[in-house]
């Protein structure tokens, strides 16, 4: 049966301390990123960008009521795809090469995520999966460890965190205990084996993550957590569990489990 072009392409819920949540409705939750809007009083942040096949700010009004940077954890294509969509966007430099010129290979966009039933609804007329790219998105500000993003009455922190890739950060704020991690974790099989992926790396960012007076983490996929399930799922990837295997493993076992909605 032939798909039809969605409506709403965007779902976002209001989760308090001026978070909200944002997902891309007609992509399978096994693929589809967080995309968190914070507010700030000078400026806010949307922090990941999804897959980018519709504008975010024209369909979420609330992204036009003061300036916005889009910051990008990591330049993975589900994370990474409508950075291009912000005229002030972020990253870490060891993956600014990879948003400039970005290709379906170093944005791990060939390895088997991205197929028909990807989506449940086009996002266009005419659109399939084959044409699927991420556009460039050359960063406009470079951010390293202890960089601060101000948003005039709220500070993050940028920790640089590599492992899952060698450019991702993760952004915390102290005075509420907010850690926006990206794919450093999540609560699900982590993947550390993509070609620029280093588990021991990994390791060593998750040993930096224990040390933090964590309350709640937005992570790059799947439902928020607090401390305690942080630490448990840091130990269970420590242990040798929680380790994905090919695409279509990954998705078989996430295929059906809640997620952010």
């Amino acid at each position: 049966m032939a798909k039809e072009v969605a409506g709403d392409w965007y779902k976002a819920r209001a989760l308090g301390d001026g978070v909200t949540h944002i997902h891309e409705i007609h992509v399978a939750n096994w693929l589809r990123c967080n995309i968190w809007h914070v507010r700030g009083r000078d400026r806010d942040l949307v922090i990941d960008t999804g897959m980018g096949l519709r504008p975010l700010a024209g369909e979420i009004a609330a992204l036009a009521e003061r300036p916005v940077t889009g910051v990008m954890t990591h330049s993975h294509f589900d994370h990474a795809g409508g950075l291009h969509q912000f005229a002030h966007r972020c990253g870490h430099p060891q993956e600014a090469a990879i948003i400039a010129k970005p290709t379906a290979a170093n944005t791990v966009a060939d390895t088997g995520f991205v197929v028909a039933d990807t989506f449940t609804a086009l996002p266009h007329a005419g659109f399939s999966h084959e044409q699927y790219v991420v556009k460039p998105a050359p960063l406009t500000q470079l951010v390293e460890e202890g960089d601060v993003l101000d948003l005039g009455d709220r500070a993050f922190r940028v920790f640089h965190l590599p492992g899952h890739s060698p450019g991702s950060i993760a952004l915390w704020e102290a005075e509420t205990g907010l850690l926006f991690s990206g794919d450093v974790v999540y609560d699900g099989d982590l993947i550390d084996d993509l070609y620029h992926s280093d588990a021991a790396t990994l390791a060593e960012s998750h040993a930096r993550l224990r040390e933090l007076p964590v309350r709640t983490v937005h992570a790059g996929h799947f439902a928020s957590f607090g401390r305690d399930r942080l630490h448990a799922i840091l130990d269970d990837y420590a242990a040798g569990g929680r380790r994905s295997g090919d695409a279509a493993s990954w998705i078989a076992g996430v295929s059906g489990r809640a997620d952010n909605d």
